[in-house]
C-alpha cells in the first residue's frame, strides 16, 4: 500500500502531550516532516526527542495558538525549513466543563477556552491558508468533539467552541474546495489524554451521559480503582469502556494517509461500551 504520510510537512499544535504527541510519533514513524508546536516548551522538547530518537524528523516551535503573530511565525518556520505546509493539525484545546451556576469559578477558564478552542483553530487556518492555496493543495485537520454535536448541560461554553470548530471547518472546505481538504475529528471521552484536568465541576459530565450517568460514572470510578471487568479494558470486546487515545491518533493518521483527491471529512471514534449519548 502507498504511504501518503511520508515526506508530508505536518504542523501539529498542542504537540506537547495527549493526541498531539501521539500524532507526532505515529506520523514521524511513517516518514513525515513534523513541525511541533506547544506553549509548554519542556513538553514540546520531549515530544521532538521521542520522534527524532527513533529516526523521525521533527522541530520544535514554542507557540501560543491564541497569538496570530506566533502562529504565522510557526507557519513561516515550516516553509523556511521544508518549503511547504502539507497538513495543519489544529489540536490544541482545553475543556473547562461547568454549569452556568459555576460562573464565578469558571469565567476565566471560559475566556481561555474561547481563545484556544476557537481563535486558536482560526489562527491555525489563516496561518497556513496562503501557503496551501499557493501550493494548490493542503489539508487542515481540526480537533472538535462530540460535545459540538448538540447542546447539553454542563458544557455550554466548551460545546459552543467545538460547534464553532465544526462551522469553521465546513466553511473552509466549501470555500477552498479542490485545493484544501478539511477533516473534522470528534473524540468521545478519552480519559488518558489528561484533557479532563481542565474540568471546573466534575458533576458537569452528566450532560454527555444523560440517562447513562449512574451506570457509566460507576464504570469510570471502577476504572480509576482498577476494579473493572476484563472485557471493559479489552478493545477486542464490545464492552470496551474507555477509548485509548492511540485510536484517535490512528484515525487522524488514516485521514492524512490518503491520495490528495480523497478526503475523510468527519471522524468519530468510540469505545463501543462507553456511555456517551452524543
Amino acid at each position: 500500500m502507498p504511504n501518503y504520510v511520508e515526506n508530508k510537512v505536518i504542523i501539529v499544535t498542542g504537540a506537547g502531550g495527549g493526541f498531539g504527541r501521539l500524532i507526532c510519533q505515529k506520523a514521524g514513524a511513517l516518514g513525515a516532516k513534523l513541525v511541533c508546536a506547544d506553549i509548554d516548551e519542556a513538553a514540546l522538547a520531549e515530544t521532538v526527542s521521542l520522534v527524532t530518537s527513533t529516526g523521525g524528523t521533527a522541530s520544535a516551535v514554542p507557540t501560543d495558538v491564541t497569538n496570530l503573530a506566533q502562529m504565522k511565525a510557526l507557519a513561516a518556520h515550516a516553509v523556511a525549513k521544508h518549503s511547504a505546509i502539507d497538513v495543519m493539525i489544529n489540536n490544541a484545546g482545553i475543556m473547562p466543563l461547568s454549569f452556568f451556576s459555576d460562573h464565578e469559578a469558571a469565567s476565566d477558564a471560559w475566556s481561555r477556552c474561547i481563545d484556544i478552542n476557537i481563535k486558536g483553530v482560526l489562527n491555525g487556518i489563516t496561518a497556513a491558508y496562503d501557503q496551501m492555496m499557493t501550493q494548490g493543495r493542503g489539508h487542515v485537520v481540526n480537533l472538535s468533539s462530540i460535545y459540538g454535536n448538540f447542546p447539553v448541560v454542563g458544557a455550554a461554553v466548551y460545546g459552543a467552541t467545538k460547534s464553532a470548530v465544526n462551522f469553521l471547518s465546513e466553511s473552509l472546505r466549501v470555500e477552498a474546495q479542490g485545493k484544501i481538504k478539511v477533516t473534522i475529528v470528534k473524540p468521545t471521552g478519552v480519559p488518558a489524554t489528561g484533557l479532563g484536568s481542565g474540568v471546573i465541576n466534575d458533576e458537569a459530565i452528566v450532560g454527555i451521559l444523560g440517562q447513562n450517568a449512574p451506570s457509566y460514572l460507576g464504570t469510570l470510578m471502577a476504572l480509576a480503582e482498577g476494579k473493572v471487568e476484563p472485557g471493559q479494558l479489552d478493545p477486542e470486546q464490545p464492552g470496551y469502556a474507555a477509548l485509548d487515545p492511540g485510536y484517535i491518533a490512528d484515525a487522524i493518521i488514516t485521514a492524512i494517509d490518503q491520495p490528495w483527491g480523497v478526503s475523510l471529512g468527519d471522524i468519530t471514534v468510540r469505545a463501543t461500551g462507553d456511555g456517551y449519548i452524543l
